[in-house]
């Protein structure tokens, strides 16, 4: 049993050649992207299209509606669940994607860290609603300051998750985080896709440019009304809600929109070169890495 990990950064090319890859293994995809599990953000997320559903099956895709909670440590036990029935019925699996927490959470495991009460997530989300994100990262500061050094301070997410844990269990967020890799009861192997920044870069913009032409401001326009949501705090979609807001115009929007996807390309890179077990390739060399994979395979 061998879970085959197939990722990259955003608008690399993942989606084709994992089509053409479980096709080749008569296997089926699961999906690690942490937005297209919500069923109302398809274009902005390049969710499959009925078509490539069609053609492959594929889980945990659009499972989720915007107002459901969900987490990195949600996602590992469900995947979990779901991988002995899948390996009941092939030898290798295909998961795919570019969120680097809910990989790193399938492969690793996420610490055990307390679930937050319903109570603290409300009192938490309020302040935040209320007092914006500085106060909450200077609380953290002092409640957790080695996390705080660590930490994406821009992410309301990712800081308003450690104060919840400090407020419910009066310990540090990083007490808990051990950072010990947990066994699995199946194989890993993990294959990368990459391409040079300029290549990347032009790929990025265009695809910027056909989700646009495919309806991207129409979807964005439907989910404003629900613009406070976590799952809206997305790149293509809190961009154009400034546009809606009266701060920007519609060209420079788009144009952040092009701007964050490439910064967030530029994170996941830097977080999958550390990984030494992944094997890299051009997506152009698609016949030598079904041929590695092969060979590789138990």
């Amino acid at each position: 049993m061998t879970l085959l990990v197939l990722l990259g950064p955003t608008g690399v090319g993942k989606t084709q050649l994992s089509l053409r890859l479980a096709e080749q293994l008569h296997t089926c995809i699961v999906s690690a992207d942490s937005r297209q599990l919500y069923a109302d953000l398809k274009i902005g997320t390049a969710a499959p299209t009925p078509e490539q559903l069609q053609r492959v099956k594929h889980y945990l895709i659009g499972t989720l509606q915007l107002t459901d909670y969900y987490s990195a440590a949600r996602y590992e036990q469900e995947v979990l669940q779901l991988l002995p029935t899948l390996f009941t019925q092939h030898e290798t699996v295909l998961l795919t994607g570019g969120s680097m927490l809910y990989i790193d959470a399938v492969c690793n495991g996420i610490d055990d860290i307390p679930t937050v009460d319903e109570e603290t997530r409300t009192l938490l989300l309020h302040r935040y609603q209320t007092e914006g994100l500085e106060p909450l990262c200077a609380e953290l500061k002092l409640f957790d300051p080695d996390y705080y050094q660590q930490v994406d301070r821009k992410n309301p997410k990712r800081v308003i998750h450690a104060l919840e844990i400090c407020y419910m269990t009066g310990k540090t967020y990083t007490s808990f985080r051990i950072r010990q890799p947990k066994p699995r009861p199946f194989s890993i192997l993990k294959v990368g896709l990459r391409r040079d920044r300029e290549e990347l870069y032009d790929r990025i913009n265009r695809r910027v440019d056909a989700m646009m032409e495919e309806g991207l401001l129409e979807e964005a326009r439907r989910l404003y009304s629900h613009r406070a949501l976590n799952a809206l705090n997305t790149v293509g979609y809190k961009e154009l809600f400034n546009y809606f807001e009266g701060n920007w115009t519609l060209p420079f929007a788009v144009e952040k929109i092009k701007q964050n996807s490439r910064i967030y390309a530029r994170k996941q890179m830097t977080w999958f070169k550390q990984d030494e077990q992944i094997r890299w390739f051009h997506p152009q060399e698609e016949q030598t890495l079904v041929q590695w994979v092969k060979a590789t395979l138990p």
